[in-house]
């Protein structure tokens, strides 16, 4: 697959991955409240669901830029 079309793809996973991702925290975050977490609980999660979409994101950016191999010669 070429460069260009791994890009288009990211281009749509991406926020669709994004997308569904948030909306799932902000279900995982709702229920949290409604168990009457305090506030370290809160925090915790907060700062779990902030950063915990990033390795996804960036396995997809790496899959994106990879080089094209070169075509052979048959």
């Amino acid at each position: 697959m070429r460069q260009r079309t791994r890009k288009f793809i990211g281009i749509i996973i991406t926020p669709l991955f994004l997308f569904i991702y948030v909306l799932v925290m902000m279900g995982f975050g709702a229920a949290l409240a409604g168990h009457g977490v305090g506030f370290w609980g809160k925090l915790a999660y907060h700062a779990f669901a902030g950063v915990a979409w990033l390795p996804v994101v960036m396995v997809i950016i790496k899959w994106m830029s990879r080089p094209d191999e070169p075509e052979s010669e048959g």
